[in-house]
């Protein structure tokens, strides 16, 4: 998956254009989106809407917290929804307060994901436990609330978040579950800016992105896809290394290949 769009859960009428462009994850929103006025009716809207279409596309909903969320995710669960981004999560007991929601009501028990949202420094702390609890896929870090929460005014090449986003990026791995999605940004007129900053995501250990706005897709979308060069050499890296039975060899530019460099060019060729 290279991009997640956020779709306002109260705009039914840009749900059908968002399924049908270029985006992996079509990310319907009923947290920050949606004012509190709209919260029923929108979630109202989302699962009629939900409940019309094929599940041929990956379709996430993000809830709210607290009991609205419990709401949400009570009507989300009978719909063919893949995931729900679990908005403000800080604990692993609130994803299995979660997962336990879902289950009353899934036609198929255990098939709804569950993709926490970390927006605070608790969430942090937790993000390892987090990661390990029942249902999750992935994680998300939602930089909006932690800048707020923390003080924090980031430079143009945001290196005051790089030590915060590599904490998601370990408890990930730690956790074994697919590495986190990168963190939306909200201006979504700097093409160029969009574009390197979801480099440096890539190139720190995210993958994928989520969007504000569908001109982001085509930008994250191209940065987060391997180019034909690079796919070539990793199979010829990888069939080169299987050929020698392992161990360690030299690739086509004389540079040593052991199995970690083997293991970095394997997941080039699965995403």
């Amino acid at each position: 998956m290279r991009s997640a769009l956020y779709v306002p859960g109260n705009r039914p009428d840009l749900f059908d254009k968002a399924l049908a462009g270029p985006a992996d994850v079509i990310l319907l929103d009923l947290e920050d989106a949606v004012p509190v006025r709209d919260k029923d009716s929108a979630r109202a809207e989302v699962v009629a809407w939900l409940r019309s279409v094929p599940a041929t596309r990956r379709i996430w909903v993000r809830v709210n917290p607290g009991e609205t969320g419990a709401a949400d995710l009570r009507a989300v669960a009978a719909t063919a929804v893949e995931a729900v981004c679990l908005a403000k999560t800080e604990s692993a007991q609130q994803v299995r307060a979660a997962s336990a929601l879902l289950a009353e009501g899934e036609a198929r028990p255990g098939t709804i994901r569950i993709c926490p949202l970390l927006e605070s420094a608790a969430a942090l702390y937790a993000a390892r436990e987090i990661a390990s609890a029942p249902r999750v896929l992935r994680l998300q870090l939602g930089e909006a609330d932690l800048r707020a929460e923390l003080g924090i005014t980031p430079s143009p090449d945001d290196r005051e978040l790089l030590a915060l986003r590599g904490q998601v990026v370990l408890a990930s791995a730690a956790a074994g579950i697919a590495p986190p999605l990168g963190p939306a940004s909200t201006d979504f007129r700097d093409l160029d800016a969009l574009r390197e900053s979801t480099r440096a995501l890539q190139r720190s250990g995210f993958r994928g992105r989520s969007c504000v706005h569908p001109a982001q897709v085509p930008v994250v979308n191209e940065v987060c896809t391997p180019s034909a060069n690079e796919v070539a050499r990793a199979r010829a890296l990888v069939a080169r290394f299987e050929a020698a039975a392992g161990g360690v060899l030299l690739d086509e530019a004389g540079r040593m290949v052991d199995l970690a460099v083997v293991r970095q060019a394997r997941r080039l060729l699965d995403e």
